[in-house]
């Protein structure tokens, strides 16, 4: 398991005084790419496969608000990756200083090429970075078809 510390800014809270939904996104975008920082995966290598990370959807269930005051731990986990590495679903977990779970998230991604604007596998030369991805429990293989289990897209407007 993957696990990033952050404390709680006055610009990351909402109206209500409690960590903003947007904040949660930052933290878990920040703990993703810092663990891949940590592999070798960093910015000039996604600029030197002219990669990047493109995701699908997020889940975020909340389960206890996060005020300022107390540093938060955020976790990462690969819950799913396809074969070529293409395909990755990744689980966040918030904790409190005391280890109690705040929130959790399941987040189902893939890799486009930037030039082509078209998914792909991921590369090769970086793969040995997947080995040492932290997986869950419940890990399994993705497909094509995982990345589509969510819902319909729904009928285009006719807006002229």
């Amino acid at each position: 398991m993957y696990i990033k510390e952050f404390d709680i800014r006055w610009s990351d809270l909402d109206a209500n005084r409690h960590l903003a939904n947007s904040a949660y996104i930052n933290f878990m975008s920040h703990t993703r790419m810092g663990f891949f920082i940590d592999k070798g995966i960093t910015q000039e290598q996604l600029v030197k496969f002219n990669i990047g990370p493109v995701v699908f959807h997020e889940h975020i269930y909340y389960f206890r608000e996060v005020f300022q005051g107390k540093p938060i731990k955020v976790t990462l986990e690969v819950a799913g990756l396809s074969d070529d590495g293409g395909f990755f679903e990744f689980v966040h977990n918030f904790y409190d200083h005391k280890g109690k779970n705040l929130a959790h998230c399941e987040i189902f991604g893939g890799w486009i090429d930037l030039k082509t604007r078209k998914l792909i596998g991921f590369p090769d030369d970086l793969g040995y970075a997947l080995a040492d991805f932290p997986k869950s429990k419940d890990f399994k293989v993705l497909t094509k078809e995982d990345s589509r289990k969510f819902g319909k897209r729904p009928v285009d407007l006719n807006l002229e």
